[in-house]
């Protein structure tokens, strides 16, 4: 017997994420991490789309609100050189909190760690070989060499996963040549910030809020906390960048001088980040016992649905992989993760690639593009379907057994009355467990679930979608009906060995 049920290779929050899933489900992680010290380099700064609701159904999403950087919900997003303006929506359709990558690892690794997982830093895997029922990974630590035995590893070690390369998964795709360069400075002496977001130099005049082209690159320019200006800039260059290696508010201001010509007065930076995208998706999330998950799996060429993605990957595979390992999956369990998760990440990467169509064109044709896109997108229902595109609320899952419209997809957070009191079923989802939602009185089927070993509860909703819902760990609805019995048991059978 081993120490360990499962290794997860990367301490991101695709991989944090993963650890304290598995702990709730019952299984051992253990998280290595090469890196010795957490990373200080905001990678990402912010969570949108689906993932916001999953860190509310495991009672986290207060903890992420208090990690918040910038008070101002992102009303409005940016999508491959046009925007998307979501005020005119009272509950806008994609979700957003600007919270800093490094802030935002620290408090998964105290979640996972107070639901006992481990976290090992300094140590790096070099080498892995499998069998027919364990991983073997070679860890190199600060006291040298060592093996490590788990029924399954997962890389969650990046876009550039050494796990990956191990484990034979070819990643094919296209790496762009563009270099992106953030920065968001405070403002400084020389530099004036207009009301409508304009800034203006003593150098250069007036400059536009919005995206400014010019032969050499593109100049953004925003702003929505007060004495901060938000600066990006892209150029192309034919090499790759290191996005480990911190970037300099020197390297920062020598990209806007090659693409505005001139110096742009820059304050004291609030953060500074520098990144290139690829197009590549792995070929297969699983070889063996070894799995990928975030970006090891996936590269997407936009911001802002990285870590969204990567997250939800996790929440997937983590019951899954739990009920493997403890011998209580149904056959083919498993193999969903791959069937479910490779077709997400395709469709992520679908509505990313579209945003380097739109983007990357400096010609009058493409300037005519983005005009006629912003266009379609001032038409409500066009934003909306854009924007759960980008959240990722708009996955549905295959869903055996029922034909319900609701089956397969993320459920809707309902308010619930029972016997104890109210609820939500947010608050139902708490422990991460499967659960099954009796709405309109249906004991027969609440019998079948309870044999399943399922989670029951009864309640009442003043909206009622369906009569009884039967909900996987992830949030995602396996079943919803009235009083299909077969139906039932059949999804039942399908998720969780019944």
């Amino acid at each position: 017997m081993t120490d360990v049920d499962v290794i997860i290779v990367g301490a991101g929050p695709t991989g944090l994420m993963l650890a304290a899933e598995l702990r709730l489900a019952g299984a051992r992680p253990l998280v290595l991490e090469r890196r010795p010290e957490q990373g200080k380099t905001p990678k990402a700064h912010g969570l949108s789309g689906q993932i916001l609701d999953v860190l509310h159904h495991r009672g986290l999403l207060d903890r992420v609100r208090g990690l918040v950087t910038d008070p101002v919900p992102a009303h409005r997003f940016p999508f491959g050189g046009v925007h998307v303006d979501l005020t005119r929506f009272e509950e806008p359709p994609l979700k957003a909190l600007s919270v800093r990558q490094p802030l935002l690892e620290r408090l998964l690794e105290e979640h996972a760690t107070e639901l006992g997982a481990e976290v090992r830093r300094g140590h790096e895997v070099v080498g892995l070989s499998q069998d027919d029922t364990s991983v073997t990974a070679r860890v190199r630590g600060p006291e040298g060499e060592y093996e490590l035995t788990a029924p399954y590893l997962v890389g969650c070690d990046g876009g550039r996963s050494p796990i990956r390369s191990m484990a034979g998964i070819g990643f094919p795709g296209t790496t762009y040549p563009e270099v992106n360069r953030i920065g968001q400075v405070k403002i400084p002496e020389g530099l004036t910030v207009h009301d409508n977001g304009d800034i203006e130099t003593p150098e250069l005049g007036r400059i536009a809020a919005g995206f400014t082209r010019t032969d050499t690159g593109v100049f953004a320019l925003g702003s929505l906390t007060p004495g901060i200006v938000f600066i990006q800039t892209t150029e192309d260059d034919p090499g790759e960048v290191d996005d480990d290696v911190p970037m300099t508010l020197a390297e920062f201001g020598e990209s806007i001088r090659r693409i505005l010509g001139k110096d742009v007065p820059l304050g004291e930076p609030v953060r500074l980040s520098r990144y290139q995208f690829s197009a590549r998706q792995a070929e297969r999330y699983r070889e063996g016992r070894v799995l990928l998950a975030g970006d090891a799996a996936h590269l997407l060429p936009s911001t802002g649905t990285a870590i969204n993605v990567g997250m939800s990957d996790s929440v997937n595979l983590a019951w899954k992989l739990a009920a493997e390992i403890q011998g209580r999956a149904p056959e083919g369990l498993l193999d969903t993760y791959h069937a479910e998760r490779h077709a997400a990440g395709a469709r992520a990467l679908l509505q990313s690639r579209a945003q380097v169509a739109l983007r990357r064109g400096h010609d009058e044709a493409a300037e005519a593009l983005r005009a006629v896109f912003q266009e379609l997108l001032d038409d409500e229902q066009a934003a909306r379907r854009l924007s759960s595109h980008v959240a990722g609320t708009d996955l549905r899952y295959p869903a055996p057994g029922s034909t319900h419209a609701l089956a397969g997809t993320f459920v809707p957070d309902l308010a619930l009355e029972t016997d104890q009191g109210a609820t939500s079923v947010a608050e139902l989802l708490r422990p991460a467990r499967p659960v099954l939602l009796d709405l309109a009185g249906r004991p027969e089927l609440r019998e079948l679930a309870e044999a399943a070993g399922v989670d029951v509860h009864t309640a009442k909703a003043e909206d009622r979608p369906a009569d009884v819902l039967l909900i996987r760990p992830d949030g995602y609805l396996a079943w919803a009906g009235d009083d299909d019995a077969e139906g039932l048991r059949a999804a039942l059978a399908t998720w969780f060995g019944a």
